[in-house]
């Protein structure tokens, strides 16, 4: 019999087991649960994403609600990403649980995709796609600060993908319709899941071209070059923006 690993959620957190020295993901619920679903299989064992019926759970002694994002910081990559996962599908049952066509109930098909049970239509996760941008101007890059922020530090431009727009469209429209400025050689860094909830970002440097800085669509509250040797405080290192800026600093 294979062995369970058990992503166990409870309004956007994570219940995760302190072990001592490192935090893991539970091998079985430790309550009730809902929503229970088979979503992959790793290392051989068997992926399970759940909810919490309770709003408040007493927990074992050890076991700990964790946010998703601050769970980077205390996992191995590889098991945050399946978290990430985890929550996404959990995420796409709650949003498609009747069919967009007939109105019918929808059931699972596959560990990914659902079908509905009168007219056979089928669904899989949509995920958002963003881009994100570090302009870069001889020594200096382009970091700015959206309104959206919810803590004091610099990022960079990003926004998402239109529909009809490709990717490197949609990284000229948004540094001009945020920033005023043209920018070219635009050119693929990486791209990372985005699970909060259903986000694929995908990252570009891209060469200042021309322009005065000037905010435009009232996004973004501030926006300045720097250099290297004079950074604002920036993101933390789970997010693509502090990849790229990293990957500019280190040359």
């Amino acid at each position: 019999m294979k062995e369970e690993r058990h992503y166990i959620f409870n309004h956007g957190q994570l219940l995760l087991r302190n072990n001592g020295q490192t935090y893991e993901i539970p091998r079985k619920p430790i309550s009730a649960i809902k929503n229970l679903h088979l979503f992959g299989e790793h290392d051989n064992l068997l992926l399970y994403t759940s909810e919490s019926c309770a709003n408040e759970v007493e927990l074992p002694q050890g076991y700990e609600w964790i946010g998703l994002r601050e769970s980077f910081n205390l996992l191995p990559r590889p098991i945050y990403i399946e978290a990430g996962k985890a929550s996404e599908i959990l995420y796409f049952d709650t949003h498609h649980q009747y069919c967009g066509i007939c109105g019918a109930h929808m059931e699972w098909h596959t560990p990914i995709s659902k079908r509905c049970e009168v007219c056979g239509e089928e669904i899989w996760p949509q995920l958002n796609t963003a881009i994100i941008v570090l302009v870069h101007r001889g020594e200096e890059a382009l970091l700015v600060k959206a309104k959206s922020f919810r803590r004091n530090f610099y990022g960079l431009v990003a926004g998402f993908v239109e529909t009809g727009e490709s990717l490197e469209e949609c990284v000229r429209r948004e540094v001009y319709e945020e920033t005023g400025l043209t920018i070219g050689n635009i050119r693929y860094f990486g791209s990372q899941p985005w699970p909060y909830p259903m986000g694929l970002m995908v990252g570009f440097h891209a060469d200042y071209v021309s322009g005065d800085i000037a905010l435009i669509d009232g996004e973004l509250r501030e926006a300045a070059f720097f250099r290297r040797d004079n950074l604002p405080t920036i993101p933390e290192k789970l997010s693509m923006a502090r990849m790229l800026i990293d990957d500019w600093v280190e040359g």
